[in-house]
């Protein structure tokens, strides 16, 4: 009886075998500070998306909400944390779309189950990825780009943050959809790739709008197209990828809320209610809009249907161009 009494307790201190909470504590949540879980460092583009929506969400909560940074993976050992917890609501994955969608295919020791281990609360906001080019590319198009390529095998290189990393993958739909040729070169990080470019070590490469702006109104490199369907406020003059000759293309990334499986549904109605209060607020609209999002506000149905379309269409990209982790 007591080694049961132990093995229980171990259950509910992990999260697993998690009694449901009372419907007291679902309709007095949220009474005690929740934690934000980032899976990515301090300072970056997630982390600082995630900060800024942290205080509007606390405020519409009327409760604080913490950051916690559980950095390693592309995110997954803070989605494993989410997932792990118990659901009771003060664990809520801020989760940046290529962790479900694009790492899985990659890091092959992944054992979550995106249809199984979350609940699902919505989107939050779309952000577009940017192609900027070294100032000498002789190119001001992305028609331009692919005729030049075409013309010069094995001239033009893209950098990215790494292998498997959305930016590379960005580009490796580029290729196929308009059937040519670029070289990769990965990068630890956007930082040192931006770095290339500016410098012409290397030609090209897709970047979050938000980080790239300030390069491309500094006249550092120079922006050909945005990767969504339309174009991004942030860039007016900046024609997206399908206006600018190739139809079928459009790459949109995105940030969203989600919390372990069976978080019960008054909670994630009162979070639905707060992410709904939180995009009508008019600094919080300027904050993002200027820092190159588009405000996108879903339920969980649509933000679970999009990311089983996504999961399907990076996993045939990636099958076809033959990307492996030690690539």
């Amino acid at each position: 009886m007591r080694k049961f009494s132990k093995t229980l307790a171990a259950l509910l201190l992990t999260g697993f075998g998690a009694l449901p909470l009372s419907a007291q504590a679902q309709s007095n949540w949220p009474d005690r500070p929740i934690k934000l879980v980032v899976g990515y460092a301090a300072g970056g583009p997630v982390d600082t998306a995630a900060r800024n929506y942290s205080k509007y969400l606390g405020d519409a909560l009327g409760q604080t909400v913490v950051i916690e940074n559980r950095t390693g993976a592309s995110g997954i050992i803070a989605a494993e944390a989410v997932a792990r917890s118990a659901p009771d609501g003060y664990n809520i994955y801020f989760m940046a779309s290529p962790t479900l969608t694009i790492t899985p295919h990659i890091q092959k020791a992944v054992k979550l189950d995106h249809d199984k281990d979350f609940t699902y609360i919505g989107n939050i906001l779309d952000y577009t990825n940017v192609m900027v080019v070294n100032n000498d590319l002789p190119v001001k198009s992305i028609p331009e780009l692919i005729a030049y390529a075409k013309a010069n095998p094995n001239t033009v290189s893209f950098a990215s943050a790494g292998v498997g990393s959305s930016n590379q993958l960005s580009a490796e739909l580029l290729k196929q959809r308009a059937d040519f040729d670029m070289l990769h070169v990965p990068y630890r990080g956007n930082s040192p790739a931006m770095v290339d470019v500016i410098s012409g070590k290397v030609s090209l490469m897709f970047d979050i709008t938000g980080t790239a702006i300030n390069y491309i109104n500094s006249g550092k490199v120079r922006a050909l197209a945005v990767t969504s369907k339309e174009r991004n406020k942030a860039l007016p003059d900046v024609p997206s990828i399908a206006e600018a000759g190739v139809p079928d293309y459009a790459v949109t990334g995105w940030y969203s809320l989600a919390g372990p499986a069976n978080l019960p549904e008054p909670i994630v109605k009162k979070l639905q209610e707060a992410m709904d209060k939180v995009n009508s607020n008019p600094d919080y609209i300027k904050t993002m809009e200027d820092g190159g999002y588009t405000l996108h506000v879903t339920d969980g149905k649509a933000l679970h249907d999009k990311i089983n379309a996504e999961y399907k269409l990076w996993g045939e990209v990636i099958k076809k161009a033959g990307i492996q982790a030690n690539q």
